[in-house]
């Protein structure tokens, strides 16, 4: 352990921001999983909330983005594995 007050500082900071940064993300797996297995069960009754969960998703994959926690082309692949998830179910 460093004796710098800058260095102390830093790892404080890191610290607090890899929790914040896994937190976020383990949110976005959370969701994704709900998603999938919403979309797995679907039917005519239920594809209303497949679709605000889809829309949770990318709500939280864009606010990762703009937080700096995934880089754009990161959630743009996330985000386009979602979209031919639900396109191969309606196939």
């Amino acid at each position: 352990m460093s004796k710098f007050s800058s260095a102390v500082k830093k790892t404080q900071i890191s610290c607090r921001n890899r929790a914040r940064n896994r937190s976020y993300k383990a949110t976005i797996k959370t969701l994704t999983k709900k998603y999938i297995f919403n979309l797995n069960n679907i039917n005519d009754s239920n594809y209303n909330s497949v679709l605000c969960n889809l829309a949770s998703v990318y709500s939280k994959i864009d606010k990762a983005v703009k937080k700096g926690i995934l880089h754009k082309n990161t959630a743009a692949r996330k985000k386009s594995i979602l979209a031919r998830a639900m396109k191969n179910i309606y196939r």
